[in-house]
């Protein structure tokens, strides 16, 4: 009969075996799955959705066959693809369906348009719900419609950069997807989400994550630098400079595609498709808080600026009278 020592000590001893063993080494190679699963994040407004619709349509016209899903709780990830119309959510459609005692089937939640078949999770309504949970929900309905039986050749993830709650990071932190691209510009909000994902990527390569950055898009480039020096900063290559374009900006706001072939934009979104599937998803080097700064000129920033500490007379509006401690003090001896 084992005694609470022995089982304690067999418990501690188990404990150590399993941290002394060694993770997998970490993905460099060439990317083997038959499916490239790939995952992009960005600030909210920066410009994600526009790409990713382009770049989907544009992989789709190459005869790639690629489905696109929209993360973002704001569920407007696929609208560019339908003209602005909405397609109804993952959760939206899980939870009608579920009232009515039946059970949600593909053609529910996922649309066609240009050759891309395009779906969105959705998220609770506002103050009604965590938006981190609705990810995890909706994969989950996902698997149960035989997610990893599609034969697609790409599956674009649109995440919401700007949060960093367990949901958010679910490709990375899961080993969902093999590549990450992060869309920014060159201000130093968007630069700023961008370095905190490339941190969580970091994060989780260190734990014996295989997850890599794979490159950066620079959306609304207005050629003054930032996003480029940043990329080249944390490692990661440059996989497409989309300008700052009032042509770009009114067909956007017009929910009209750009990247196809043949088209003004035509050749820029093929080469960011090629970019795409060849770019080697890399563990990224994240910067600090001053490096990312540093990206900018101090008149920008307003860096200068000294941190003055307050004091108990400023947090109280005046004097304040020392009183005496009451702690008491007892002599070592």
């Amino acid at each position: 009969m084992k005694t609470p020592e022995g089982g304690l000590l067999a418990l501690v001893e188990a404990v150590r075996a399993e941290a002394a063993h060694e993770p997998d080494p970490v993905h460099t190679g060439e990317v083997k799955k038959e499916t490239q699963i790939i995952a992009i994040y960005g600030k909210g407004g920066i410009g994600k959705s526009f790409t990713l619709a382009n770049l989907s349509h544009m992989m789709a016209q190459q005869g790639k066959r690629v489905l696109l899903i929209g993360c973002d709780p704001k569920s407007d990830t696929t609208s560019l693809l339908f003209g602005g119309r909405a397609c109804p959510t993952i959760i939206e459609t899980s939870s009608r369906k579920k009232a009515a005692g039946e059970d949600v089937q593909i053609g529910d939640v996922c649309f066609k348009s240009g050759g891309v078949f395009a779906m969105e999770l959705g998220g609770p309504e506002v103050g009604r719900g965590c938006g981190g949970r609705g990810i995890i929900h909706g994969f989950e309905l996902l698997e149960k419609l035989g997610f990893h039986d599609w034969g697609f050749d790409y599956v674009l993830l649109d995440f919401l950069g700007d949060v960093v709650c367990g949901g958010f990071g679910l490709p990375i932190a899961r080993d969902m997807c093999q590549k990450v691209i992060v869309v920014g510009s060159n201000d130093l909000q968007s630069l700023y989400v961008a370095n905190n994902v490339c941190s969580a990527v970091d994060y989780f390569r260190k734990l014996g994550g295989n997850v890599g950055v794979a490159g950066m898009v620079i959306n609304k480039d207005d050629g003054s630098g930032e996003a480029h020096e940043f990329a080249k900063a944390v490692g990661i290559p440059v996989l497409a400079s989309i300008p700052a374009n009032d042509d770009i900006r009114k067909k956007s706001a017009n929910y009209q595609i750009v990247g196809y072939p043949g088209g003004e934009w035509g050749s820029l979104f093929a080469e960011l498709a090629e970019n795409v599937a060849t770019a080697q998803p890399q563990r990224p080097n994240p910067l600090t808080q001053d490096e990312l700064l540093g990206l900018f000129s101090a008149s920008d920033t307003g860096r200068n600026v000294v941190l003055e500490p307050a004091s108990q007379s400023d947090m109280r509006g005046g004097i304040v009278i020392e009183r005496p401690s009451l702690e008491i003090v007892y002599d070592e001896s």
